[in-house]
């Protein structure tokens, strides 16, 4: 189909017969936020539903400028659907991803823009043969919900973070503390008794949900609004043995009867292991590079800050000082391509620009430690790989996850933020790279055997029987009987 046409209408792939009519409630659509981060976990987790529940149609919503990245990514069983993205001055043509933008600014626009979706998603619902069991759609797409209610289908919303750092945010937002006075211990209303976190590692979110003329309190008060809170249950890209203790507290903020769903670690379940047959795609020789160290099991420090965060150039030359000086081979995935280090890094360190092989590299035996921004799949694939990390968490949730890794489950030790300080210096980083990789010490061996801890638990959680296996399978099946038996009032997306 030309793309003049792609725009006009949504798009059905890849089979002609693909939405041919079917007895009963046996389709699920799923409908990701237009961010990497964001899509990943969705793809796995409709890869797993179709491989799970072989009766099961599923379809994968997105916009023309996605499709390529999800399809590459999902089995043949799963469908694709594009809508026309929307045009939305001052946001550029062709823009369809947040990793597309050309500055951080514009993050508020493009979720403006993505509310405009409404129209075309409504008339895609509206064209099935039957509606759906269930959608499962990002918390960003707030739309979605009442879409969903008006067309009679349950809704599950998505929102990325673990249920530790969901349950935080959204007890700090509806008991928000006298003042989040930077430095100042919280303990946090309705979690356990262990849960303190420090003011400043509150996302912004949360800490100036109070201010009217904060324009992202605006679009969620006016676009999100409780649309979350309402939906028939939450999908957690989590696993019991990490998050079990903080599901009462976060489904105690959803309506009566809804359930948080722990599914992952949602590539394991959707079969994308790292060591297996199938093998990601390594354009920079990042683990022929790493099979030249493999001799020295543990040796190499992997860095990588995902795809949001920027990073001033003062702050990476104090990092790879730092690197340089910690003695420790590394292999480092840097986003600047402007950036040049102010030192030579030496033939056993290695900085590449392109893509990465993230999985594979922490799975790699010659990976000691991961040093990370802490978002939540990268803290999944490091826990999954059984690699502890050194947290540096830069925007969002990520401060509360580097407190769930490191001071909770013990599997990694995090960077010294200062209050107030702009710039991390190098001596920090040589510290703290040494915690998590000198090996001999007790502090990096109790590290790694709870991140060791970990991995095993993740392969249990998605293994036959495993919790996260299972929630699966009930998922579905809690799904059935709500309409099989005519229920209606249990959180049913009611407007």
């Amino acid at each position: 189909m030309p793309e003049s046409e792609l725009r006009r209408g949504f798009r059905c792939a890849p089979r002609a017969d693909y939405f041919a009519a079917v007895a009963g409630r046996d389709h699920v659509v799923i409908f990701p936020f237009m961010a990497k981060g964001h899509m990943l976990p969705l793809l796995h987790f409709a890869t797993a539903l179709s491989a799970q529940h072989g009766r099961l149609r599923v379809t994968l919503v997105t916009t023309p400028g996605n499709v390529a990245f999800a399809r590459s990514r999902l089995p043949a069983s799963v469908g694709l659907v594009a809508l026309p993205f929307p045009s939305f001055p001052p946001l550029p043509e062709g823009v369809e991803s947040t990793d597309a933008l050309p500055c951080p600014s514009l993050h508020l626009t493009f979720m403006q823009a993505t509310g405009l979706l409404r129209g075309p998603f409504a008339e895609f619902l509206a064209s099935l043969p039957s509606p759906p069991l269930a959608l499962v759609s990002d918390f960003f797409l707030g739309f979605t919900r009442r879409v969903a209610a008006d067309a009679g289908v349950r809704r599950i919303v998505f929102n990325g973070m673990s249920c530790f750092a969901s349950a935080i945010c959204k007890a700090l937002a509806a008991s928000p503390p006298t003042s989040f006075e930077p430095g100042t211990m919280i303990q946090v209303p309705g979690m356990p008794e262990h849960v303190a976190v420090r003011a400043e590692e509150v996302p912004d979110g949360v800490t100036k949900r109070a201010d009217p003329d904060n324009p992202f309190t605006r679009f969620f008060m006016d676009e999100i609004g409780d649309s979350d809170v309402r939906s028939w249950g939450v999908l957690s890209n989590s696993l019991d043995a990490l998050d079990a203790a903080y599901v009462s507290a976060l489904e105690s903020f959803y309506e009566t009867g809804a359930r948080a769903w722990l599914v992952g670690p949602l590539f394991m379940a959707a079969g994308d292991m790292p060591d297996g047959e199938k093998k990601e795609q390594d354009p920079e020789g990042c683990l022929s590079w790493l099979d030249e160290r493999a001799a020295h099991p543990g040796s190499v420090v992997y860095i990588s800050f995902g795809t949001q965060a920027h990073i001033t150039d003062v702050q990476l030359d104090e990092l790879v000082h730092g690197l340089v000086q910690s003695g420790h081979p590394f292999l480092w995935a840097v986003r600047s391509d402007t950036w040049s280090p102010p030192v030579d890094v030496g033939p056993n360190n290695r900085i590449v620009r392109g893509w990465v092989p993230q999985r594979s590299i922490l799975a790699h035996k010659a990976v000691g430690g991961f040093v990370s921004h802490c978002g939540w799949n990268s803290v999944m694939e490091s826990l999954a790989a059984g690699k502890p990390m050194l947290a540096w968490p830069m925007i969002a949730e990520q401060h509360l996850n580097a407190r769930h890794v490191a001071n909770i489950l013990g599997a990694g030790v995090r960077i010294a933020l200062k209050v107030g300080a702009d710039v991390v210096g190098s001596a920090e980083v040589e510290e703290k790279v040494r915690e998590l990789m000198d090996a001999e010490s007790k502090a990096a061996k109790r590290m790694r055997e709870r991140a060791v801890w970990a991995q095993q638990a993740a392969k249990s959680a998605v293994s036959h029987g495993g919790t996260s296996a299972m929630a699966l399978l009930k998922l579905v099946e809690e799904l059935q009987e709500t309409y099989d038996d005519g229920v209606v009032g249990k959180c049913a997306n009611s407007v």
